[in-house]
């Protein structure tokens, strides 16, 4: 009985913090109109965090590419975090906070939509990468936790699940995500329809 009140317990204030992010919408909003733009203008989306959120931007970014629940053309997405080789010369050579700032130095450009995802807010890293992309002239999302930190005040959309609890905040973004995902595939596809 104990484990089924502990299960119970765990779902239900999952659901709770789930619910709660509706409150988010505005800014979901935004960020889909931002990235329906850049997209719609030939440019890409990059994403970056650290582990859940680095399999979250590689998640987001398959969605893109892949797709989500049409078939239609391929969306340009990069996500930071999958190429081993080049993060851990990086961390070996410079710093573990450059991880991503390096990256961005030369793979983002002006009119890019970058998303970094930290549920702590206060990952190191990721307040690097986006702070390089906003001197680039990119557009920079934060899918963010724990009041939204430090990053809340670098980047131009923060959207901040109001928890401290790691799992509930990675649960929440997922849904985030794949509303976003769900909105632009569909989005775009109309645009092209319209072609």
């Amino acid at each position: 009985m104990k484990m089924k009140k502990i299960i119970e317990e765990s779902i239900s204030e999952s659901a709770r913090i789930i619910n709660n992010s509706v409150t988010l919408s505005g800014n979901i909003e935004k960020s889909i109109l931002e990235i329906t733009k850049t997209l719609r203008n030939g440019k890409k989306i990059v994403l970056f965090g650290n582990g859940g959120s680095a399999a979250d931007a590689q998640h987001i970014a398959a969605e893109l590419i892949g797709r989500f629940k049409l078939k239609r053309n391929s969306l340009p997405a990069i996500s930071l975090t999958t190429d081993s080789s080049t993060i851990t010369s990086i961390a070996n050579d410079f710093s573990f906070d450059e991880i991503f700032s390096r990256q961005c130095e030369s793979l983002v450009s002006n009119g890019d939509t970058v998303v970094g995802i930290s549920t702590s807010g206060n990952s190191k890293n990721v307040f690097n990468g986006l702070k390089i992309c906003k001197t680039i002239g990119a557009t920079t999302i934060g899918l963010l936790g724990n009041n939204g930190g430090i990053i809340k005040n670098i980047v131009d959309i923060p959207i901040t699940v109001e928890s401290s609890s790691t799992s509930n905040i990675q649960e929440a973004h997922r849904v985030i995500y794949h509303t976003i995902c769900e909105i632009v595939e569909s989005e775009m596809e109309n645009h092209s329809e319209e072609k």
